[in-house]
């Protein structure tokens, strides 16, 4: 069967490897393009992040739905979250990384940083929808990493009203992340 426009994503629904081919072939531009943006100053990992997006897409494909977004705009998003998580791993590899390996340099902080405020910004992003006093919360249980008990205690709200307000939370995150990665 020849795969086309019209059929690739029924295909790759099917499990057709000829479809992912097909995918590869038209829409490999738009996932280097978005990789590219966010891995700038990380080209070494542009390969692995491509090929862990075409992995996910294969994986995904069910959850696809042309009446959200378009499949460009859903692999975009794959692309995005995709590169948005090397990023993460590789601020984690850094803080990790033995005393004793660690060559110092200007360069390596500045990318640093700069990475660091790229992650910053998406999650600045990502908790937008919810109220200042719930940002709040967010911030000092999952950035500052403070427990249940010193947050409740600082606001001064009951551990009980904390949980409620962080379900709903991650409920309105979960929605717009699924909005924004169209399904995925």
């Amino acid at each position: 069967m020849k795969i086309t426009e019209d059929n690739f994503i029924v295909q790759m629904k099917k499990g057709n490897e000829k479809a992912l081919e097909y995918v590869i072939d038209n829409y490999a531009w738009i996932l280097k393009t978005v990789i590219k943006k966010h891995l700038f100053y990380l080209p070494n990992f542009y390969d692995e992040c491509m090929n862990d997006c075409l992995l996910s897409i294969w994986e995904n494909i069910d959850y696809y739905d042309s009446e959200k977004s378009s499949f460009k705009n859903w692999i975009g998003g794959i692309a995005k979250y995709k590169s948005i998580d090397y990023v993460r791993k590789y601020l984690k590899d850094l803080e990790n990384e033995n005393i004793e390996n660690i060559n110092l340099s200007v360069d390596d902080n500045t990318l640093k940083e700069i990475l660091s405020k790229e992650v910053s910004e998406e999650t600045e992003k990502m908790l937008s929808s919810l109220s200042e006093e719930d940002r709040r919360i967010f911030k000092e249980l999952y950035i500052e990493n403070k427990d249940m008990e010193e947050v409740s205690r600082d606001m001064g709200l009951n551990k009980s009203v904390l949980y409620n307000r962080l379900s709903r939370g991650k409920k309105k995150i979960r929605k717009e992340v699924k909005d924004v990665k169209g399904g995925y």
